[in-house]
């Protein structure tokens, strides 16, 4: 076991989440699943936890009630290995959600991810100082990234 799994908080979505999940990501799977019990604050026989893992990174997600939401401020950020990869995940993620600026994008479930292919990070710091600043000038104008459009800058 890891030492550090993000929890994820869904209101009673979490095992649906972490099937949708499971399905887009290579290398993952659902799980342990535990139950309200009585006197819990779920119903009683319904998800209270969703063990999974992505691509083997470990999560847990719990069904919790609607007192909290997911913000911008904690996103997954995902390292793509190429354009296609970037693409598959851009149109999976966002389905039923929301695309925005710069890789980001929340799931139809509200949580935030960065799609960031390989690359970019090393365009973004380039020693060479008009070369980053284009690049970031290039970044700055696309939602889904392009690493071609970010080589081409």
């Amino acid at each position: 076991m890891r030492k550090i799994t993000p929890f994820l908080w869904f209101d009673h979505q979490a095992e649906e989440a972490a099937n949708f999940y499971v399905s887009i990501f290579k290398n993952s799977k659902v799980g342990n699943i535990t139950r309200y019990g009585d006197g819990g604050p779920g119903p009683k026989g319904s998800v209270m936890t969703v063990s999974f893992e992505l691509d083997g990174q470990p999560f847990m997600a719990l069904n919790g009630g609607p007192a909290f939401h997911f913000t911008e401020a904690i996103s997954m950020f995902v390292h793509c290995e190429n354009q296609q990869e970037v693409d598959e995940l851009w149109e999976k993620l966002s389905s039923g959600g929301e695309k925005s600026r710069c890789g980001w994008l929340k799931d139809k479930y509200g949580l935030s991810w960065q799609i960031i292919p390989s690359g970019l990070m090393e365009a973004l710091g380039n020693k060479d100082s008009e070369k980053a600043k284009r690049a970031m000038q290039a970044m700055l104008q696309m939602d889904k990234i392009d690493i071609e459009r970010i080589r081409n800058a």
